[in-house]
């Protein structure tokens, strides 16, 4: 099993939750100290574990993660994509460098990924893949043109590669979207707002996303939509557009983004920043701070941030059973 952006968020509580049932994990993201401290919540279920640093928008660093994962395991039976980049900010005021690399990390990341576990599944004969899109690949919102232009391209390319890979027995691929979660996605994005960027309300634990991506792994479909929001927000770009197109500028500025300064910063688009990373972000279910932290100082430029301390991560309990399991007894111990 191989895990991108299993350092923080949704790939965190994925590495967790996958463990818990038996998968040996392959753990990837930027950030080896961060994926240290993953590894260990990990292991502490009995399981396998290895750790590959590697940056999905390179594509001969995703090629040699999953070299390095076949061979140390044989095989990869499944592979779960979650690594993303955030920026908030106009159009015109996000900076060309910054707006690439969160199109390179979330589009030309996904593909990368893509390219090489069904390379992988063809060899093999067969593998389970789980790519995450996300509610803004289905609507447009302002000052998140990046993300979301990035996510937009996300779904088609999975559309295209689950139409394609009808071709190829034993390949099964998933596509989760996710509205809004507790992520440290928010703090960490690179920001040229103002404004410091948040979930709108309501706002989901990753751990629920974790368990959309298992029940995908053993139960494959074209798509997961996570949210109670998401289908009315869809209906309503997709039949009222111009009432949409009205609302949607002062809701985002709203629900979207605070009333917390901050100084334009490059987040952890650019260069990861462990420090920041974490299973949960700071926001409540309804969109109210859990963890008062300062926003960024005049002096913190090229992004650097004071986060504060991120939410505890509960201790791991080891499996009941030896043989723990997705959906069915044969879970166990797979890579």
């Amino acid at each position: 099993m191989v895990i991108t952006g299993a350092s923080s968020g949704i790939g965190r509580s994925t590495a967790r939750a996958l463990s818990g049932q038996g998968w040996n994990v392959v753990l990837a993201s930027r950030s080896a100290v961060a994926l240290a401290a993953v590894e260990l919540e990990c292991a502490a279920f009995g399981i396998e574990t290895l750790v590959v640093p590697t940056n999905v928008g390179d594509g001969k660093a995703v090629d040699a993660l999953f070299d390095t994962a076949a061979a140390r395991f044989g095989r990869i039976d499944a592979v779960v994509n979650t690594a993303a980049a955030v920026a908030y900010g106009r159009f015109e005021d996000v900076p060309a460098e910054i707006y690439d690399r969160v199109i390179t990390t979330n589009l030309l990341g996904t593909a990368n990924v893509a390219r090489a576990a069904l390379r992988q599944f063809r060899v093999q004969g067969g593998g389970d893949m789980v790519l995450t899109g996300s509610l803004l690949g289905k609507i447009a919102v302002p000052f998140m043109s990046p993300y979301v232009t990035s996510k937009w391209g996300v779904h088609a390319l999975v559309r295209m590669i689950q139409i394609e890979a009808r071709e190829t027995p034993g390949v099964h691929v998933t596509l989760i979207s996710p509205g809004s979660v507790n992520t440290p996605a928010y703090s960490q994005a690179a920001n040229y707002t103002s404004r410091e960027g948040r979930p709108p309300p309501p706002i989901d634990p990753p751990e629920k996303v974790a368990r959309a991506i298992v029940k995908s792994l053993a139960a494959p479909r074209r798509e997961r939509s996570v949210g109670l929001a998401n289908p009315f927000v869809v209906l309503g770009f997709r039949l009222l557009p111009a009432v949409y197109d009205v609302a949607v500028g002062p809701l985002m500025k709203l629900g979207g983004l605070s009333r917390r300064p901050l100084h334009d910063h490059a987040g952890s688009v650019l260069e990861p920043k462990p420090e920041g990373e974490a299973e949960h972000g700071f926001w409540g279910r309804f969109g109210r701070r859990t963890v008062q932290t300062e926003a960024v100082s005049p002096a913190d430029d090229h992004g650097s941030t004071s986060l504060g301390t991120p939410k505890p991560q509960p201790t791991p309990t080891p499996p009941k059973s030896a043989h723990p399991t997705l959906e069915q007894p044969a879970a166990a111990g797979r890579p």
